[in-house]
């Protein structure tokens, strides 16, 4: 069982007694697909790691679990080559949650953040949680930033080097655009500065390729 395994699974016991271990299995399973480079399960660690972090640092969150839920679903489903990725991983993660015998209202804040990561437009202090966890990558050093983004073009090998800048352009473009790239003071705090300047970095080598 690799490191990520091990945490998860550790985290994942927080959350559900062994008799639903097959739902973390079946999570498992889905972030072993060869086509995953950035999506994998190491990801899904590494998002649970700074939920922590940013719950030791006082950041509000209305239930806690149910954000950890979430993040263990949140790229559940993951394809390239399509649209509705979030919408079929929170679709998933609602399902889990009502196994679990978590009530209506609990599994609808679990679908709500998961869609929550599509835009990365959070509205509440939950998907604002979840949201910085899953961009937290974006203020990493420049070495991680920079596997980041070479596992994300691997993942759309099938797009022209043309047309990956052209997108990857405007997707970054509209991150620089926001008034601010975080929602917790936390994260802000300590990766706004660095995500920025990782972007433009990325931006000035896609203008200069």
């Amino acid at each position: 069982m690799t490191t990520p395994e091990v945490e998860l699974r550790s985290a994942w016991r927080q959350l559900a007694a062994r008799r639903h271990d097959h739902l973390l299995d079946g999570v498992f399973a889905r972030h072993r697909e060869p086509h995953r480079r950035y999506h994998t399960l190491t990801h899904v660690m590494w998002v649970l790691r700074h939920i922590g972090v940013l719950v030791a640092a006082g950041e509000a969150t209305t239930d806690d679990a149910a954000v950890r839920l979430a993040a263990l679903w949140h790229d559940a489903v993951y394809n390239s080559t399509a649209t509705d990725n979030e919408a079929r991983s929170a679709l998933l993660a609602r399902e889990a949650a009502a196994e679990l015998g978590w009530a209506l209202p609990r599994q609808l804040l679990v679908e709500r953040l998961v869609l929550a990561t599509a835009g990365h437009q959070p509205t509440d202090a939950d998907e604002a949680m979840l949201v910085d966890a899953d961009l937290a990558i974006l203020g990493a050093s420049a070495q991680d930033y920079s596997a980041y983004v070479a596992g994300v073009r691997s993942e759309y090998a099938h797009v022209s080097d043309d047309a990956w800048r052209t997108g990857r352009t405007a997707v970054l473009t509209g991150f620089l655009a926001q008034p601010h790239l975080f929602t917790t003071v936390t994260m802000r705090t300590e990766r706004e500065t660095r995500a920025r300047a990782n972007i433009a970095a990325e931006l000035a080598g896609l203008s200069h390729p």
